[in-house]
């Protein structure tokens, strides 16, 4: 059964019709905040319902709830902070009580009703959600860029944002009418960051064996210097999707949304999201979500241990490998073959390979994959 939003409903914070149209042009005449493509995305996701059950950025209780106890203030499972930072320059005048306009790129596309300005202390937000105040840590070091103010309160969507693959953006709504559709009823969902290699490939497979119908569902929006660009990922699956999986058995689709880096606590975030999409299970591989060392390869597994509430089922898929011997992809739990027979996959040596223009061998990464990967002239981030 697709599962329930989370919180028990999906959140719309679409304005449509005559409604729309006064508040254009009330958002017009009020105090204006630009944002980023990161917070840009944020206010998609609650207006659409991804961020479920959120209808705006967050209060400072909800804020420290969060921080402290992993929840809303409502006792409602919740791991990522989702806030706006401003200048005391940008909303002098501002009163809580009052209206603010969100642009982006120069558009109108929200307003905030102002429940709530407030200060916040971005190196306890740093240690708590990052576990880290280093600033080599990529989360550490955009929280320590960001506004010495947090304003709280419900968003109103009065204009879409641009959206990076209009293609592949399919909201809550729509996913859901799209697995009843298809008659899925278990359907797991897949995060990335990554072109595809074979050991991605066999997890999602591993999944799909004992569920309905797959969700790959590749995060696009700002992620760390030498992350794969978004255009690539897509690209690769489209490749690896049309060579390699039955027809019928996987929606592909995007989800636009910064990456935090926050491992454990991001698993979690992630899970929830892909809930609020219909999902029924969520694959969980090694070092979800982390970056450098600053997370224990399986601690998100761990993590999903706090929430027997969640709603939604984590998948701990072992890492795998390629055995010479079993003459595929497999885990240490089913291959008893010694090491020198397995050939494991790694992203980093993956990208050094890739970077040099030298073609990854077919055990670690699909041909077709590679062709695509190696057309681009610099498939990463700089």
């Amino acid at each position: 059964m697709v599962s329930s939003p989370h919180g028990g409903r999906l959140i719309n914070r679409v304005v449509k019709g005559s409604r729309r149209e006064a508040l254009v042009e009330e958002a017009k005449e009020l105090i204006k905040v630009e944002v980023d493509a990161g917070k840009a995305s944020d206010i998609y996701n609650i207006a659409v319902g991804a961020y479920s059950p959120l209808e705006g950025f967050l209060i400072s209780e909800d804020l420290q709830n969060v921080l402290d106890d992993y929840r809303l203030s409502n006792d409602v499972p919740w791991t990522i902070p989702i806030v706006l930072d401003v200048s005391r320059e940008e909303i002098d005048g501002l009163r809580e009580g009052d209206d603010l306009t969100i642009t982006y790129g120069g558009k109108e596309i929200a307003l905030v009703r102002v429940e709530e300005v407030y200060g916040w202390s971005r190196e306890e937000y740093a240690r708590k959600v990052f576990r880290t105040e280093d600033i080599n840590h990529p989360g550490v070091a955009k929280t320590l860029g960001m506004k010495e103010l947090l304003i709280g309160g419900k968003i109103d969507l009065i204009n879409f944002p641009e959206h990076p693959f209009p293609k592949y953006a399919l909201t809550p709504v729509e996913t859901r009418i799209l697995f009843r559709e298809k008659g899925w009823r278990t359907i797991a969902a897949f995060q990335t960051r990554n072109v595809p290699h074979r050991g991605h490939e066999y997890v999602q497979k591993a999944a799909l064996t004992f569920t309905d119908g797959l969700l790959i569902h590749p995060l696009v929006g700002w992620k760390k210097v030498g992350d794969y660009k978004d255009e690539v990922i897509v690209a690769a699956y489209e490749a690896l999707i049309k060579h390699y999986y039955p027809r019928n058995s996987v929606v592909l689709s995007v989800l636009w949304m910064q990456m935090r880096y926050a491992g454990p606590r991001e698993a979690i975030h992630h899970a929830i999201v892909r809930k609020n999409f219909g999902c029924t299970h969520f694959i969980i591989g090694r070092d979800h979500a982390g970056v450098g060392n600053y997370y224990g390869p399986y601690e998100a597994w761990d993590m999903f241990d706090l929430f027997p509430d969640l709603g939604i089922t984590p998948l701990f898929i072992r890492e795998s490998f390629y055995c010479r011997k079993c003459g595929g992809m497999v885990n240490a739990k089913i291959c008893p073959h010694p090491e020198e027979d397995r050939v494991r996959i790694s992203g980093t040596k993956l990208r050094e390979m890739i970077k040099n223009r030298v073609r990854p061998p077919e055990v670690m990464m699909r041909p077709e994959v590679v062709d695509v990967v190696l057309s681009y002239e610099n498939p990463f981030i700089e």
